[in-house]
């Protein structure tokens, strides 16, 4: 008789990586759906600061990803890893650490973001000490998921497990590299590098988070609960060998496809433009891979909620990443970019891909847990049509909105004037588009509140199975493989191997783009007369930083001529060259900022922030009132010189010592401006509000363009 060993799956931990992915999907959607309607309608950012589009919009963004779809992971890979490799997880006190250390980072990032407290990184916003937190929870994950595998009793490696080795190996290696930055005090910090490089480095992050923390481990579920709820094998084992290490090799080059038309360097550019073009190949082996699994099962799937939530999930996989490669290419890029058709393209994979196959997950895995059926099969197709129909109503109206945006921006008069010349007109034109889409998002809502009902339903009518009894040979009955094999076989048993190999695939790309950024000065050309920010325009891009403007506002204007007659000069590297963090954007809900230095008197900046409407009606932009009333902070102006001549700006030895008397002298300079104009206001040289029209009217003044001819 074959020898057997008895053990026990842990569930209990499953069980909690679930809930938290339950509740925090609700806060994530709520918080996205208010931002949506403050778009319709500006008074739902209530007037006060931690509740205004600019610092709610990062809160939205973080607990969908990290929050969510963070615990969703943890959730499938925690159940799966335990029941493919048939052994309990490596450590109780690491699963627990992880799963309580990952919530206390999500809670502090509910109570930063609002407050401010941010690095104005894009899915990378969180201060220093939080980062901190967050390596030291990935690293625990870490080493309880390789110790679970060394101590396996299964000893072919399933393809869902190379992918949460790449998962691992690949956020590390972003996290570390996109969040290398100075402190100047506990929630404050300067990034290393600045401009040019912090761009690139952002991007590389940025496009590999939504690769490698969005797509990967979720394509490693699939590849495990995908082929369970149909109880059928995966379509083509050969396929998903191609999948793996074509995708983790080509998605780390894709980045730069987020900077095409600016002053990135244009090798650079079209790096990230092939290899992004190149990705539909292995991402659509991934997608058929996936459906065609389900040959054969589709009376099933017409029956089964849980396959219909799997199958558009997988589907929205596959229109997403055809649309990132099409969106890569430059003749594309110049219509999308910057518009709203970036927004619903990014949710066909958040609301589709990720949500969909999390409710699909729960439908399955819930009932397993607690010994149950699921309560209600009508309610599950309920919440997946209304939950489809919330996708429709979202994306749709969002590539309608970014059409129109594009189309408005670059339309001339036959006189060759701009047809649009007010960037307004593009905004009021597109708000019925934004109120689908926060119909869209209300169904979307909807249908999750049908969920949780259903699966509160489940959970009472079960019993909680925490320690699942199992068994399995022990690793000493393992055959030993004699004569030749297939590569991918010696590789597939040996997880420090696959680790090493995964490493070396995910660090070619970066390699290849970074290094020369950063190494190479001819790749970022000086000019003379760019100068550091004085202490004034540098607290006050700080709060511009703090208030969340670089969600509606670019400060790119790129070569087009559109673009240089409505804001003016193109920009170029070198005048970016001080600029921690780069503040780029990637949407414009308001015009580029770039060249808005000298556009408008000082007095027009300051009632524009008082009521936006004053100075243009119809604006869509929150009031922002304390910036008015709140005195400037100068506690750490000194720190901040410090800090940045550290990092190579140039200010003279000595300054942190007369920083915030330049400050004062600067501040009565734009107050006298003020009060010129009429405004008055008690001790209006200490006012935040002094500070940011400072360094609004610095932007884009460092170089002054050649007049044109006739002009």
């Amino acid at each position: 008789m074959a020898q057997v060993e008895k053990f026990s799956y842990d569930n209990a931990i499953v069980r909690k990586f679930a809930y938290a992915s339950i509740i925090f999907g609700v806060v994530g959607i709520l918080v996205g759906l208010i931002a949506a309607l403050q778009l319709v309608f500006p008074s739902l950012n209530l007037g006060i600061p931690e509740t205004t589009f600019g610092r709610i919009r990062p809160l939205h963004t973080n607990a969908a990803i990290f929050a969510f779809v963070g615990n969703g992971i943890f959730m499938g890979v925690y159940y799966s890893l335990q029941r493919l490799l048939k052994t309990r997880m490596f450590s109780k006190a690491l699963s627990e650490f992880h799963f309580w250390g990952w919530q206390a980072i999500i809670l502090a990032a509910a109570i930063t973001l609002p407050l401010g407290i941010t690095s104005a990184k894009e899915y990378a916003e969180l201060e220093w000490p939080i980062d901190l937190g967050i390596a030291l929870v990935w690293i625990a994950f870490g080493i309880n998921m390789f110790g679970t595998i060394l101590k396996r009793r299964e000893q072919h490696l399933y393809v869902a497990i190379w992918f949460y080795i790449a998962t691992w190996v690949t956020v590390t290696v972003l996290h570390v590299g996109n969040n290398l930055e100075l402190p100047v005090s506990l929630w404050k910090s300067y990034p290393l590098f600045a401009g040019v490089q912090d761009a690139l480095l952002q991007w590389w992050y940025g496009h590999n988070a939504v690769a490698f923390f969005l797509t990967t481990p979720y394509l490693g579920l699939m590849y495990y609960f995908l082929p369970k709820a149909a109880n059928r094998p995966v379509y083509s084992y050969k396929l998903s060998i191609i999948h793996f290490w074509a995708l983790i090799f080509i998605y780390i080059w894709a980045g730069p496809h987020h900077l095409l038309y600016t002053s990135l360097p244009d090798w650079a550019q079209s790096l990230g433009t092939v290899f992004s073009i190149m990705l539909i190949a292995p991402s659509w082996g991934g997608m058929l891979n996936g459906l065609l699994t389900l040959r054969g099962a589709w009376d099933r799937v017409r029956q089964d909620p849980v396959l219909k939530f799997m199958v558009v999930a997988v589907t929205a996989y596959g229109m997403a990443t055809f649309e990132g490669p099409m969106l890569s290419v430059k003749s594309v890029n110049a219509i999308s970019h910057y518009t709203d058709w970036t927004i619903g393209h990014v949710h066909i994979g958040t609301l589709g891909w990720n949500g969909f196959l999390t409710f699909g997950i729960l439908y399955w895995m819930l009932p397993r847990l607690f010994n149950t059926k699921l309560y209600s099969q009508k309610l599950a197709n309920a919440h997946f049509w209304i939950g489809t129909m919330g996708i429709l109503f979202y994306a749709i109206p969002l590539y309608w909105a970014g059409w129109t945006q594009s189309l408005m921006w670059k339309q001339f008069t036959p006189d060759g004037f701009l047809q649009y010349g007010n960037f307004l007109e593009t905004v009021t034109q597109i708000i019925p588009m934004y109120g689908l889409r926060a119909l869209g998002g209300t169904l979307y809502v909807a249908g999750y509140f049908v969920m949780l009902y259903n699966l509160i339903k489940t959970v009472q009518s079960g019993s909680f199975i925490g320690d699942e009894a199992a068994e399995a040979p022990p690793a000493s009955t393992w055959a030993v493989h004699t004569g030749k094999e297939h590569w991918h076989r010696w590789i597939e048993r040996r997880p420090v191997q696959m680790l090493i190999a995964a490493t070396i695939a995910i660090l070619i790309g970066g390699i290849v783009e970074i290094f020369p950024m950063v190494m190479i000065d001819d790749q970022v050309p000086k000019i003379e007369s760019v100068t550091p920010y004085t202490p004034l325009e540098l607290e006050g891009r700080d709060i511009y930083i703090r208030e969340g403007c670089l969600g509606c506002h670019s400060q790119m204007v790129r070569p087009f001529r559109s673009e240089t007659e409505r804001y003016g000069e193109y920009s170029k590297s070198g005048e970016f060259i001080y600029d921690r963090p780069f503040l780029w954007g990637s949407k414009r809900t308001g015009p580029d900022l770039h060249r808005v230095g000298g556009k408008y008197p000082d007095s027009w900046h300051y009632n524009h922030m008082l009521d936006p409407q004053t100075t243009s009606p119809g604006s869509i932009m929150p009031p922002y009132p304390w910036l008015l009333r709140d005195e400037l902070s100068t506690k750490s102006t000194a720190a901040k010189i410090r800090t940045l001549q550290t990092l190579g700006t140039p200010y003279p030895d000595g300054y942190d010592q007369i920083a915030v008397d330049d400050l004062q002298k600067q501040a009565k300079i734009v107050a006298n401006s003020l009060r010129k104009d009429g405004i008055d206001d008690e001790k209006l040289e200490e006012k935040e509000i002094i500070a940011l029209i400072a360094y609004l009217q610095r932007l884009g003044t460092d170089i002054k363009p050649k007049p044109q001819a006739g002009n």
